[in-house]
This record gives C-alpha cells, sequence and structure tokens, in this order.
C-alpha cells in the first residue's frame, strides 16, 4: 500500500527542504492511529516517551505545563472530554510503528537525499488532543511532516531564520541542553502564516520553523514524521559552538540556512565535545 499520492511526492520534491507546503497523504483509518491502539502503545512505552497536559495553553508558556492526574493512556481513551492533549514519542520503539515510520519515509527518501543527502535517525510522534487544544510556540530540530488523520487543526507558522520570532541564544541554548520554548509576543503575529490541515493532508514543517498550533472543535490526531540530515546536524552544531563564542564575550554571526554549510563551527562544537570541554 502507498501512503502518499503521486502528486503528494511531486509537491514534495518541489518545495522540501525550506518551503512549507500542505501534501496529501493516505493514512486515514489505519488501524495503528485508532484510539485505542494509541492508548494501548501507551501502556507499553517507557513512561519517558509520554508527555501530555491539559489542552487550555496560552500560546507562550515559560517551562513546562502541569501533568493532569489522569493517566496518559486513559486520558487518550477519554479525550472527547478529557480536557488534555498526549504526545507519544519515539514510535520507532515500537516495531509495528517503526515498519510503518519507515514505510513512509522510504516512499520520500529518494526526494530528500538528492537535495540533504542520506536520511539519519527516522522518528515517530503522535499527537492526541482535545477539542480547542492549544500547543504553544515552539521549534523542533528535526525535518518534520506533520499528517493529520483525525479532527483538525491550524499550524502557525513564522520564518525558521529571523532573530525576531526565534533569537539565536535560545537556539544556542537548547542546542547545549537547554529548553526550546520561545518567548510569544502578539506583535509577532502578523509575520506568522496558517496552514489549517485536515483529515488526509500533511504539513512539512522546516527544520527549527517557530510554531504553535491551535485544534478545531473536534478531536484531533497527527502523526508527525521527522528525520534528521547531516546539514540539520551541522546547523545544530554550528548554533551550539555560538554559545560557546558568546560566553567568550564574542557576538557570532547566525549559522546559515541550506544550503549554506556550516562546517566549520559544526566541527568545533565536535571537538569541544570530545574533549570534554565546557
Amino acid at each position: 500500500m502507498s501512503f502518499l499520492p503521486p502528486r503528494a511526492f511531486e509537491t514534495f520534491a518541489a518545495n522540501y527542504p525550506e518551503v512549507p507546503h500542505v501534501m496529501e497523504h493516505n493514512l486515514c483509518g489505519h488501524p495503528l492511529m485508532e484510539l485505542e491502539s494509541l492508548a494501548r502503545l501507551i501502556e507499553r512505552l517507557p513512561a519517558k516517551n509520554v508527555e501530555y497536559a491539559y489542552a487550555k495553553q496560552p500560546i507562550g508558556i515559560s517551562g513546562k505545563p502541569p501533568v493532569p492526574s489522569i493517566s496518559a493512556a486513559d486520558a487518550v481513551r477519554q479525550i472527547d472530554s478529557a480536557g488534555c492533549w498526549v504526545a507519544i514519542k519515539h514510535l520507532e520503539e515500537d516495531e509495528a510503528y517503526r515498519a510503518l515510520l519507515l514505510d513512509v519515509i522510504g516512499e520520500l527518501e529518494g526526494a530528500i537525499t538528492c537535495k540533504t543527502g542520506k536520511v539519519y535517525h527516522p522518528q515517530g510522534f503522535v499527537f492526541v488532543s482535545s477539542p480547542n487544544a492549544v500547543t504553544p510556540y515552539h521549534f523542533d530540530p528535526e525535518h518534520n511532516i506533520l499528517m493529520q488523520i483525525r479532527g483538525s487543526k491550524v499550524m502557525t507558522q513564522f520564518p525558521a531564520a529571523e532573530e525576531a520570532y526565534s533569537p539565536a541564544r535560545v537556539h544556542e541554548i537548547y542546542h547545549t541542553g537547554g529548553g526550546r520554548e520561545l518567548k510569544w509576543s502578539d506583535d509577532l503575529l502578523p509575520g506568522g502564516r496558517d496552514f489549517a490541515l485536515a483529515p488526509g493532508q500533511g504539513l512539512m514543517v522546516p527544520v527549527m520553523a517557530p510554531h504553535f498550533v491551535k485544534n478545531g472543535p473536534e478531536v484531533s490526531v497527527s502523526l508527525s514524521i521527522t528525520w534528521r540530515s547531516q546539514w540539520s546536524y551541522d546547523e545544530a552544531a554550528a548554533h551550539a559552538f555560538n554559545g560557546v563564542l558568546r560566553g567568550l564575550g564574542l557576538n557570532p554571526r547566525r549559522p546559515g540556512r541550506w544550503p549554506a554549510r556550516n562546517k566549520a563551527k559544526a566541527l568545533g562544537w565536535r571537538a569541544i565535545r570530545k574533549l570534554g570541554l565546557k
């Protein structure tokens, strides 16, 4: 079975890796994406693979939101009334879900490797959300396609490399072990672009593109397929190296976006880590 129609591959190939775009998929109704299947997945995965919180969140938060008293598995089973969102992380640790993840990435691999090279560290995440849930403003370090399976949502996405939306200092902190939450201001909103997703649609999110998500009035289930490339690793390492330079009182230039190369700073950061320096 093909999970992506030919038109989706063509759209992806024309826009990857830097242009966000909506594409079609055929994953709706897959048995692994049913609520009971996901609840059972939670029960067999390590606790560290599950993150959940109350659905009513502001766009901007500081730190991790409080954990509901209900279990994550029960929150999924009762998601229509639980008032929660549940993130199931690292699907690749489960044999059945890993096979699904690799099948989907395999359909895109030809378009990926010709631009950003070999696919590294494929991962999968499922987000199960009560009606009107909000995922606060943040960024992710991976290449990412968010596939809507059930319900609807709107992702508001911002340019990946502009200081106003994701300050370099936040990246430097994150890539040396800190958090990735971004400071929100309503003044940023005009710079965002809304992408509405219905079941059967997916959205490509460029590496580190800031975004927040608002779910529609129904229960939402979405699957995030992610991977890394050498380019994404080098950009992340360059951010970390810039943090070292800033700690020395310098004001380093922000790493370049694709297809810019960040090899020198990336090698510098890897040397620091290898030597165990701080």
